[in-house]
Protein backbone atom coordinates (compact mmCIF):
# COMPACT_ATOMS: atom_id res chain seq x y z
CA UNK A 1 0.00 0.00 0.00
CA UNK A 2 1.19 3.32 -1.07
CA UNK A 3 2.16 5.78 1.66
CA UNK A 4 0.31 8.55 1.89
CA UNK A 5 2.63 10.67 4.16
CA UNK A 6 6.62 10.31 4.25
CA UNK A 7 8.50 12.56 7.36
CA UNK A 8 12.29 12.13 6.32
CA UNK A 9 15.40 13.59 8.32
CA UNK A 10 12.69 16.62 9.88
CA UNK A 11 13.93 18.82 12.36
CA UNK A 12 12.53 22.19 14.07
CA UNK A 13 13.88 24.73 16.88
CA UNK A 14 13.26 27.81 18.20
CA UNK A 15 15.47 30.84 19.07
CA UNK A 16 14.45 32.85 22.11
CA UNK A 17 16.02 35.83 21.54
CA UNK A 18 15.02 37.48 24.96
CA UNK A 19 16.84 34.52 26.82
CA UNK A 20 19.66 34.29 24.39
CA UNK A 21 18.64 30.44 24.17
CA UNK A 22 18.40 27.85 21.15
CA UNK A 23 16.19 24.65 21.90
CA UNK A 24 15.84 22.14 19.60
CA UNK A 25 12.40 20.64 19.78
CA UNK A 26 12.75 17.68 17.01
CA UNK A 27 15.83 15.95 15.54
CA UNK A 28 16.06 14.04 12.33
CA UNK A 29 12.45 12.72 12.58
CA UNK A 30 11.67 9.70 10.15
CA UNK A 31 7.46 8.82 10.49
CA UNK A 32 5.36 7.13 7.40
CA UNK A 33 1.73 6.68 7.02
CA UNK A 34 0.00 4.41 4.55
CA UNK A 35 -3.22 4.75 3.66
CA UNK A 36 -5.91 4.01 5.87
CA UNK A 37 -3.52 3.64 9.03
CA UNK A 38 -4.43 4.94 12.52
CA UNK A 39 -0.45 5.57 13.98
CA UNK A 40 -0.18 6.78 17.26
CA UNK A 41 2.71 9.11 18.91
CA UNK A 42 3.48 8.87 22.56
CA UNK A 43 5.72 11.01 25.12
CA UNK A 44 6.10 13.25 27.78
CA UNK A 45 5.07 16.69 27.56
CA UNK A 46 7.50 18.95 25.66
CA UNK A 47 9.26 16.00 24.09
CA UNK A 48 8.37 17.37 20.50
CA UNK A 49 5.28 15.82 19.97
CA UNK A 50 2.97 18.52 18.91
CA UNK A 51 5.88 20.40 17.11
CA UNK A 52 5.50 17.38 14.54
CA UNK A 53 1.94 17.51 13.85
CA UNK A 54 2.50 21.24 13.79
CA UNK A 55 4.95 21.05 11.08
CA UNK A 56 2.75 18.73 8.92
CA UNK A 57 0.01 21.41 9.37
CA UNK A 58 2.44 23.85 8.56
CA UNK A 59 1.17 25.92 11.83
CA UNK A 60 5.13 25.75 12.33
CA UNK A 61 8.12 25.98 9.36
CA UNK A 62 10.65 22.89 9.55
CA UNK A 63 14.26 24.17 9.50
CA UNK A 64 15.28 20.64 7.92
CA UNK A 65 13.84 17.48 6.16
CA UNK A 66 11.27 16.74 3.97
CA UNK A 67 7.38 16.33 4.70
CA UNK A 68 6.06 14.32 1.27
CA UNK A 69 1.96 14.07 1.13
CA UNK A 70 0.43 12.67 -1.32
CA UNK A 71 -2.34 14.86 -2.17
CA UNK A 72 -5.67 13.96 -4.26
CA UNK A 73 -5.29 17.40 -5.53
CA UNK A 74 -1.37 18.49 -6.19
CA UNK A 75 -0.14 15.20 -6.57
CA UNK A 76 3.08 14.28 -4.73
CA UNK A 77 4.58 17.42 -2.59
CA UNK A 78 6.53 18.41 0.30
CA UNK A 79 4.68 20.16 2.95
CA UNK A 80 7.53 22.21 3.89
CA UNK A 81 7.71 23.93 0.63
CA UNK A 82 3.89 23.89 -0.71
CA UNK A 83 2.73 27.75 -0.99
CA UNK A 84 0.12 29.05 1.30
CA UNK A 85 -2.57 28.92 -1.10
CA UNK A 86 -1.76 25.35 -1.46
CA UNK A 87 -1.38 25.16 1.95
CA UNK A 88 -5.05 26.43 2.68
CA UNK A 89 -6.85 24.62 0.10
CA UNK A 90 -5.22 21.23 1.51
CA UNK A 91 -6.67 22.10 5.09
CA UNK A 92 -10.01 23.03 3.72
CA UNK A 93 -10.34 19.51 1.53
CA UNK A 94 -7.64 17.12 2.99
CA UNK A 95 -6.07 17.79 6.02
CA UNK A 96 -7.98 18.05 9.25
CA UNK A 97 -6.16 18.97 12.76
CA UNK A 98 -7.80 18.84 16.42
CA UNK A 99 -6.16 20.62 18.92
CA UNK A 100 -6.78 20.98 22.83
CA UNK A 101 -7.72 23.99 21.81
CA UNK A 102 -10.69 26.21 20.36
CA UNK A 103 -9.43 29.05 18.24
CA UNK A 104 -12.29 30.59 16.21
CA UNK A 105 -13.65 33.86 14.89
CA UNK A 106 -15.82 35.89 17.78
CA UNK A 107 -19.16 36.02 17.57
CA UNK A 108 -19.55 32.86 15.34
CA UNK A 109 -22.23 30.19 17.10
CA UNK A 110 -21.20 26.52 17.44
CA UNK A 111 -23.65 25.69 14.87
CA UNK A 112 -22.24 28.00 12.28
CA UNK A 113 -18.74 26.62 13.05
CA UNK A 114 -19.27 23.21 11.90
CA UNK A 115 -21.42 24.46 8.97
CA UNK A 116 -18.78 26.47 7.48
CA UNK A 117 -16.60 23.54 7.85
CA UNK A 118 -18.86 21.46 6.24
CA UNK A 119 -19.66 23.90 3.67
CA UNK A 120 -15.93 24.63 2.71
CA UNK A 121 -16.19 20.61 1.13
CA UNK A 122 -18.75 22.20 -1.75
CA UNK A 123 -21.75 20.94 0.86
CA UNK A 124 -24.92 22.98 0.20
CA UNK A 125 -26.18 24.81 2.85
CA UNK A 126 -29.47 22.45 4.03
CA UNK A 127 -27.31 19.00 3.59
CA UNK A 128 -24.90 20.84 6.17
CA UNK A 129 -27.27 22.05 8.30
CA UNK A 130 -28.63 18.98 8.88
CA UNK A 131 -25.04 17.02 9.32
CA UNK A 132 -24.40 19.63 11.55
CA UNK A 133 -26.92 18.58 13.91
CA UNK A 134 -25.91 15.17 13.88
CA UNK A 135 -22.56 15.70 14.60
CA UNK A 136 -23.86 17.98 17.49
CA UNK A 137 -26.28 15.38 18.58
CA UNK A 138 -23.51 12.64 18.30
CA UNK A 139 -20.68 14.51 20.94
CA UNK A 140 -24.14 15.07 23.52
CA UNK A 141 -23.29 18.89 22.95
CA UNK A 142 -26.34 20.72 24.80
CA UNK A 143 -29.02 21.75 22.44
CA UNK A 144 -29.01 24.82 23.97
CA UNK A 145 -25.21 25.70 23.29
CA UNK A 146 -25.73 25.30 19.52
CA UNK A 147 -26.45 28.81 18.73
CA UNK A 148 -24.31 30.06 21.17
CA UNK A 149 -20.55 31.68 21.36
CA UNK A 150 -18.07 28.93 22.13
CA UNK A 151 -15.80 31.54 24.19
CA UNK A 152 -18.65 30.62 26.75
CA UNK A 153 -17.89 26.85 26.70
CA UNK A 154 -16.19 24.80 29.02
CA UNK A 155 -13.02 23.65 28.51
CA UNK A 156 -14.64 20.02 27.68
CA UNK A 157 -17.84 21.48 26.00
CA UNK A 158 -14.95 23.42 23.35
CA UNK A 159 -12.92 20.07 22.65
CA UNK A 160 -16.08 18.40 21.62
CA UNK A 161 -17.13 21.39 19.45
CA UNK A 162 -13.12 21.44 17.74
CA UNK A 163 -13.49 17.53 17.40
CA UNK A 164 -16.92 17.74 15.82
CA UNK A 165 -15.85 20.76 13.66
CA UNK A 166 -12.79 18.89 11.81
CA UNK A 167 -14.57 15.25 12.13
CA UNK A 168 -18.15 16.21 10.05
CA UNK A 169 -15.18 17.03 6.68
CA UNK A 170 -14.43 13.23 7.00
CA UNK A 171 -10.80 14.59 5.98
CA UNK A 172 -8.22 12.02 3.47
CA UNK A 173 -5.49 12.74 6.65
CA UNK A 174 -6.64 13.56 10.06
CA UNK A 175 -3.85 15.04 12.70
CA UNK A 176 -5.00 14.57 16.77
CA UNK A 177 -3.40 16.51 19.00
CA UNK A 178 -4.54 14.96 22.50
CA UNK A 179 -8.32 14.92 21.47
CA UNK A 180 -9.46 13.11 24.75
CA UNK A 181 -7.44 15.17 27.05
CA UNK A 182 -10.02 16.93 28.86
CA UNK A 183 -12.86 14.29 28.29
CA UNK A 184 -14.71 12.00 30.50
CA UNK A 185 -14.87 8.48 29.75
CA UNK A 186 -18.73 9.22 28.03
CA UNK A 187 -16.84 11.76 25.81
CA UNK A 188 -13.64 9.19 24.86
CA UNK A 189 -16.32 6.62 23.50
CA UNK A 190 -18.31 8.86 21.27
CA UNK A 191 -14.53 10.17 19.85
CA UNK A 192 -13.20 6.01 19.83
CA UNK A 193 -16.80 5.53 18.05
CA UNK A 194 -16.46 8.82 15.41
CA UNK A 195 -12.71 7.43 14.95
CA UNK A 196 -13.48 4.03 14.25
CA UNK A 197 -16.37 5.21 11.28
CA UNK A 198 -13.29 7.51 9.96
CA UNK A 199 -10.90 4.54 9.82
CA UNK A 200 -13.77 2.43 8.09
CA UNK A 201 -14.22 4.96 5.50
CA UNK A 202 -10.64 5.25 4.68
CA UNK A 203 -9.11 8.58 6.98
CA UNK A 204 -5.48 8.14 7.67
CA UNK A 205 -4.92 9.74 11.15
CA UNK A 206 -1.76 10.24 13.26
CA UNK A 207 -2.62 10.99 16.50
CA UNK A 208 -0.70 12.37 19.60
CA UNK A 209 -1.30 10.87 23.15
CA UNK A 210 0.00 10.36 26.71
CA UNK A 211 -1.45 7.24 27.38
CA UNK A 212 -2.50 5.33 24.37
CA UNK A 213 -4.10 2.52 25.95
CA UNK A 214 -7.61 4.00 25.40
CA UNK A 215 -6.76 3.92 21.38
CA UNK A 216 -4.52 0.46 21.40
CA UNK A 217 -6.74 -1.72 19.44
CA UNK A 218 -6.93 1.38 16.69
CA UNK A 219 -3.96 1.84 16.68
CA UNK A 220 -1.33 -0.08 13.74
CA UNK A 221 1.44 1.50 14.98
CA UNK A 222 2.88 3.53 17.72
CA UNK A 223 5.92 6.09 18.07
CA UNK A 224 7.42 7.08 21.23
CA UNK A 225 9.03 10.56 21.11
CA UNK A 226 11.88 11.54 23.56
CA UNK A 227 13.85 14.42 24.03
CA UNK A 228 12.91 14.94 19.99
CA UNK A 229 13.91 11.77 18.79
CA UNK A 230 11.54 8.38 17.46
CA UNK A 231 11.46 5.44 18.63
CA UNK A 232 8.86 2.99 16.92
CA UNK A 233 7.66 0.58 20.01
CA UNK A 234 5.46 -1.93 18.02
Amino acid sequence: MENILSIEGLSKSFTLHNLGKHIHAIRDINLYLREGEFVGITGKSGSGKSTVLKCIYRTYCSQEGSIWYNSIRFGKINLSEVSEREMISLRKHEIGYVSQFLDVMPRTTARELVAQSIMEMGTDAQTADLQTENILQHFELDRELWDSYPTTFSGGEKLRLNIARAMVKRPRLLLLDEPTASLDHASKLKVKELLEQLIKGGTTMLGIFHDLEFMQDLCDREYSIENGNFTITH
